[in-house]
């Protein structure tokens, strides 16, 4: 019972640093709280947080517990790269509430704002659809000989090879659009070019180490 307590608390505690690190990332650089279409953006995307958490718990806890946390295994190429993802996003918004609030470098035309927030929608139904048909779906790759990992061939990975990819691609690129900002496209573009490139740099060593096991 300790550890299980412990256990919540950690996840509490992990949730409350991220929900206010993020809260910073916008409204520090924008140098104000008025800023409603932050608000609506951190909104839509923590009740979807909350619900893909409450349905992972309920159906694939499993699944939960690997994304909740890091395990060994993980790829030393692969932190460097998540490392980079981070700092790239880091930037991103920054730029978007420096452009968009603060300095309003770029006036952003209100049919692209609705089309940036029009497209998270089909960003999160694949994101949520591949996390219903993967349930080895890691935030970073390692073979998971702990859980019998296979490979997953069904859902959207009959389409594409990294489904997940392509949700995450798209609701970058609507980012900027839905907050306002040409100039936060530019670290959005890079992001999606990163990952657009690393699959093809990960995926040999990846299915090697793979096969072997």
């Amino acid at each position: 019972m300790p550890d299980k307590d412990s256990s919540i608390v950690k996840r509490i505690v992990k949730v409350t640093v991220t929900v206010f690190f993020l809260l910073a990332l916008f409204f520090v650089p924008a140098g104000t709280l008025n800023w409603p279409e932050a608000w609506l953006f951190l909104f839509l995307y923590f009740l979807y947080v909350g619900v893909g958490m409450i349905w992972l718990k309920k159906n694939d806890p499993d699944l939960l517990k690997e994304r909740m946390s890091t395990k060994k295994g993980v790829k030393g190429w692969d932190k460097k790269i998540m490392l980079v993802f981070t700092l790239l996003l880091i930037i991103l918004l920054a730029v978007t509430g420096l452009d968009a609030v603060r300095f309003r470098w770029s006036q952003m035309p209100f049919a692209l704002k609705a089309l940036g927030f029009l497209g998270f929608i089909p960003s999160m139904v694949l994101i949520f659809w591949v996390m219903t048909e993967n349930t080895y779906l890691s935030r970073m790759v390692r073979i998971q000989k702990d859980r019998g990992q296979k490979v997953c061939t069904t859902g959207p990975y009959k389409y594409v090879r990294h489904p997940m990819y392509v949700g995450v691609i798209l609701f970058i690129l609507c980012l900027p659009l839905s907050l306002d900002s040409f100039y936060a496209l530019i670290p959005s573009s890079i992001i999606a070019i990163l990952f657009i490139t690393v699959p093809h740099l990960k995926i040999k060593p990846y299915i090697k180490s793979y096969l072997v096991t």
